[in-house]
């Protein structure tokens, strides 16, 4: 089976590669390669697909295509100038597709209009949507929730790890009972693949079911080996003291406003399961996760506090 992934040099798409590679794909790379670098034993064609023209680079013919683009127009070259060319498509789109965080429904953006500055932050949501419309039916869209794991570089989740890791007191966001949603990088590759060989198509939230903060914290602090000393603060002492809220400098990652984000990471994904997803337990994501931290030197910076920070909220607290 031959499989292009346009991308292959970071995180899930790189994870994709791998895994395809390891199922006996012939696996071609296609990026700029600015991210980083494709996994061994691949091809790497080097493309720039802000120009039209782009993909002129990839020969061939493929039997499957994923794509992790972010950008309406990157996805509508690669569709044009791969037509006759390509077999089943995948495209990894996001829950940031759903227009009301504050309710767990199906709502969408419209579409981001053609005008629109699609590099612009505020418009991932529309992006998206334009871009599985570009796709079309037939594709599979994968649309991911929060993904997590090793080579995670977003610091969204590593933070938590890094902090329980070296022990104290920790500052806890909100509540034990609220609720979060994640999916190991490792599991959305081998789910994706598997859709994509089966020729699976139409949407998929792609993401563990909801489960609370509490056993969140418990079931890192499990595959550390480390007893938690928690300190829960409210919302809205959070707010009070400008924590900032999922990721970012001063922040608590994962952590959300409620109830404007109520539905962000509640939402009922048992059809993605029933379809084959598989969660590995929290404790084994952050177990191996501490370990590629260690392995290749990342520094938490992205996402959190830093421990001067927390430590002065800790001592609001006491």
């Amino acid at each position: 089976m031959r499989t292009l992934v346009l991308g292959g040099t970071r995180f899930l798409s790189r994870e994709i590669a791998r895994q395809a590679r390891d199922r006996g794909h012939e696996v071609v790379c296609a990026a700029r390669g600015l991210a980083g670098d494709p996994p061994p034993d691949v091809e790497f064609v080097r493309v720039d697909r802000s120009e039209d023209g782009g993909l002129a680079p990839v020969e061939g013919s493929f039997d499957l295509v994923i794509d992790v683009a972010r950008h309406p127009s990157s996805v509508r070259r690669a569709v044009a100038e791969l037509a006759g060319r390509a077999g089943h498509w995948t495209f990894v789109s996001s829950c940031s597709v759903y227009s009301d965080s504050g309710e767990a429904n199906q709502v969408m953006h419209e579409p981001l209009a053609a005008d629109a500055d699609e590099a612009d932050p505020e418009n991932y949501g529309p992006a998206k949507v334009a871009c599985e419309q570009i796709v079309g039916e037939g594709a599979l869209l994968v649309r991911a929730g929060l993904i997590v794991g090793p080579e995670d570089q977003s610091d969204r989740f590593t933070y938590w790890v890094d902090r329980l890791a070296r022990g104290g007191p920790v500052l806890a966001p909100g509540s034990p009972d609220d609720l979060v949603q994640l999916v190991d990088v490792r599991d959305l590759a081998i789910w994706t693949l598997d859709s994509a060989e089966k020729g699976l198509s139409g949407p998929y939230d792609a993401i563990s079911m909801p489960f609370g903060r509490g056993r969140l914290l418990a079931e890192i602090a499990e595959g550390l080996e480390v007893e938690p000393e928690l300190v829960w603060a409210g919302q809205e002492f959070l707010v009070a003291q400008k924590v900032e809220p999922w990721m970012g400098p001063r922040s608590l990652p994962m952590w959300l406003p409620l109830p404007e984000y109520a539905g962000f990471m509640t939402r009922d994904t048992s059809a993605t399961l029933a379809a084959g997803l598989h969660i590995r337990p929290v404790a084994d994501t952050a177990r191996d996760t501490l370990a590629w931290q260690r392995e290749s030197g990342h520094t938490v910076s992205r996402s959190g506090l830093t421990a001067a920070e927390e430590a002065e909220l800790l001592r609001m607290l006491a």
